[in-house]
């Protein structure tokens, strides 16, 4: 069953909850995301709960049977929840092999030890992107965290000169590039590729990583030039190499599960033929269920048992990966759930409907609707996956190539200008030791950095595909 089609099951499983007139349902937005808004920085509600209350608000204030609105918000939850939560799962357990066994520090250790002194915010980035592609971005911070505040002491860098290009590889890889939870809810709702929007998520991320790290990290560490707090920098984990899988096999894991998935989009491009064996075949083996289990799999044994883990040492690390990650499937239904009853009260059809008359591109119009959900919410992911519901009828009618580019435009307009009402914004001012305005001007600037790049980047590849 494809992606779209699975979209297609779940809007039809959820009758429309009302037939408002557009002024009307733009209330209802406003209304639900300003509760939203309200409940996670004014209440400090969890944004699982908060998501709930917003929904149905939305829904009531659209006219809807309180019935309705409930079925709207289950359905998308348990689509999302179908459709990404065991992706999310398997992406955690990969990501606590990679810590545990020491996979993640060969990396980082190999690289810094090849990289000189004008080369090392290229090496964080590096490091950040190959690290970051398979876990989540608060993982990837708490992993990477000890990495740039240690580099920074040794190397008497500015502190912003080595962790904004890592922050910039992390939040790269988490808004444009499956299997991270947004990319993959945007594209099962608008039905695109996913090899074709992994290869052109890559060309997208690249030179956005690039510009938005290195290069901008330069003029970051002069605009606030601090160093590493002392009672920050924690001791290195796994010190003795001896004990660590090594560098080819650990970079060869991690980026397995991509290279399948690829794999699939390459098949597909050059046989066409959905009825064909080989096509069939890559089907299944690139299809991102199959990819990650199999990475999960094989990383038991390059990483664990290349570590010494035993068998009940690799269940123990299997079994502590999962946990942590309960509320993000939670957090990323309820996104879902707010989407569905978004789509379902007609907002998509009216996006379409007053977007009609405007000379703006759809993939401007998902970027700018993806920008306004994160400003207003704080969280990338239910930026993307609001913005996917939203934005799906626009895809009805495009290319292979541009449906791809939308989920990147999206996944750009997610990241726009983080601030207090995210998450990540307290995470990278409390381990950096930064002052909330220090953290604007160094964090928030990347962020919209990446953002703007990103959506310049799409519209350019939407001129030449």
């Amino acid at each position: 069953m494809t992606h779209l089609s699975v979209e297609m099951l779940a809007a039809d499983a959820a009758e429309p909850i009302t037939s408002a007139g557009h002024a009307q349902l733009g209330i209802a937005v406003l209304a639900g995301i300003a509760v939203i808004v309200l409940l996670i920085t004014k209440f400090k509600l969890h944004a699982f709960l908060s998501l709930i209350i917003g929904s149905l608000v939305l829904g009531a204030v659209a006219g809807a049977p309180l019935d309705k609105a409930i079925t709207s918000f289950t359905t998308g939850l348990g689509t999302t929840v179908a459709g990404t939560g065991v992706l999310i799962a398997l992406g955690a357990v990969l990501g606590r092999l990679l810590a545990d066994s020491g996979g993640a520090d060969q990396i980082v250790d190999t690289i810094l030890a090849k990289a000189g002194r004008g080369a090392m915010p290229w090496a964080m980035v590096l490091i950040a992107g190959i690290v970051g592609l398979p876990i989540f971005f608060e993982v990837g911070i708490v992993l990477l965290i000890p990495v740039v505040l240690l580099v920074a002491r040794r190397g008497n860098f500015s502190l912003m000169r080595i962790g904004i290009p890592a922050l910039a590889g992390l939040s790269v890889m988490h808004g444009l590039i499956p299997p991270h939870p947004g990319p993959l809810s945007a594209i099962d709702a608008v039905g695109a590729n996913l090899g074709v929007t992994l290869a052109l998520g890559v060309v997208v991320a690249v030179p956005t990583a690039i510009i938005a790290g290195p290069v901008f990290s330069r003029y970051a560490a002069r605009w606030v030039d601090v160093r590493p707090p002392e009672n920050l920098v924690p001791e290195r984990g796994t010190a003795d190499p001896a004990k660590r899988p090594g560098f080819g096999i650990t970079v060869a894991t991690v980026l397995l599960p991509v290279v399948m998935m690829l794999a699939k989009a390459l098949v597909d491009i050059v046989v066409d033929d959905p009825a064909a064996g080989v096509q069939r075949v890559f089907d299944v083996v690139g299809s991102p269920l199959i990819a990650l289990l199999t990475a999960v799999v094989v990383a038991m044994f390059t990483l664990g048992r290349a570590a010494g883990f035993t068998r009940g040492r690799i269940a123990a690390t299997v079994e502590k990966s999962l946990g942590p990650i309960a509320g993000v499937v939670l957090i990323v239904g309820a996104g879902g759930g707010f989407k569905q009853t978004l789509v379902d009260a007609g907002v998509g059809q009216m996006i379409l409907d007053l977007s009609k008359g405007w000379h703006v591109s759809a993939l401007l119009l998902a970027w700018l609707i993806a920008v306004a959900i994160r400003l207003a919410t704080g969280s990338a992911t239910v930026a993307t996956i609001s913005a996917a519901g939203l934005t799906a009828p626009l895809a009805a009618d495009m290319s292979t190539a541009h449906t791809a580019l939308l989920v990147l435009a999206i996944g750009a307009g997610s990241l726009f200008f983080s601030h207090v009402n995210d998450a990540g914004f307290w995470l990278v001012k409390e381990y950096f030791g930064l002052s909330v305005g220090q953290t604007l001007k160094t964090w928030s600037v990347m962020e919209t950095l990446i953002s703007v790049v990103g959506i310049g980047c799409v519209l350019l590849l939407s001129l030449v595909l």
